[in-house]
């Protein structure tokens, strides 16, 4: 099938942005004002790659009405869209995008001091969302998960939770998918911030679907990074 022109991709790259940041199907008029282009133009274009895969169509009732009523077309990524669009192709990455990814997060956390975590786990949480690169978001989110549990390494209740963190990736122990649940179990401790734990459970599966695509050396280069990672951190 041919690849997409440019700006076929400039228009799924702001469906994927918008898509991300609302959680949620998005209308192709958002889509439209984003790129200072007509609602038509917006909707022929996204219909035109819902024919090619890269986008699912859904009618939806505004919120509150019943009954008889004209619905709204909105539109989703599909899984192929968001793996055509970060540019991974059979769990493959770029070997130097990944040795820069790693140590740019390591010199982060090696250069800040315990006091200074919580603010570079907010400058993560920030930007996640709309990162499109699977080497740089799924570094980051494993960073952000053990920041979070730094954050609460005293508190009895989460004893467990960074125990499983420990296991991860470690020979017949736990895969890297466990960090989905972490990101729940985090939400469920009193003490942690709330507000971060909700971004880090909307990133759940936008992890998992990167983390899906990685072949088993990437898969074990992240397990890898986990463990500098917690070691670091004193976890």
């Amino acid at each position: 099938m041919k690849s997409l022109t440019k700006r076929q991709r400039e228009f799924l790259s702001k469906l994927l942005d918008l898509y991300d940041q609302e959680d949620a199907p998005v209308h192709y008029s958002q889509v439209a004002k984003r790129l200072g282009v007509g609602k038509v133009t917006a909707y022929e274009m996204l219909r035109l790659l819902e024919e090619r895969g890269f986008v699912q169509a859904e009618y939806q009732r505004p919120e509150g009405r019943q009954g008889p009523g004209r619905a709204s077309v909105v539109f989703r990524p599909t899984p192929r869209a968001v793996k055509t669009m970060i540019g991974l192709a059979d769990g493959k990455w770029r070997r130097d995008e990944w040795e820069d990814a790693k140590a740019h997060i390591l010199e982060q956390l090696q250069a800040s001091s315990a006091s200074e975590y919580e603010t570079l786990l907010h400058e993560i949480l920030a930007h996640l969302p709309s990162q499109r690169s699977p080497v740089i978001y799924l570094t980051e989110m494993v960073a952000a998960v053990a920041l979070g549990l730094h954050s609460i390494k005293d508190i009895a209740e989460a004893s467990g939770i960074r125990r499983t963190l420990q296991k991860i990736g470690l020979p017949g122990e736990l895969d890297l998918s466990a960090l989905t649940g972490l990101s729940l179990g985090l939400s469920l401790v009193d003490r942690f911030n709330q507000h971060v734990a909700h971004g880090l459970l909307k990133q759940a599966k936008k992890y998992q679907a990167f983390l899906s695509e990685l072949n088993t050396e990437n898969r074990r280069r992240l397990a890898e990074f986990t463990r500098e990672v917690i070691n670091i951190l004193g976890i």
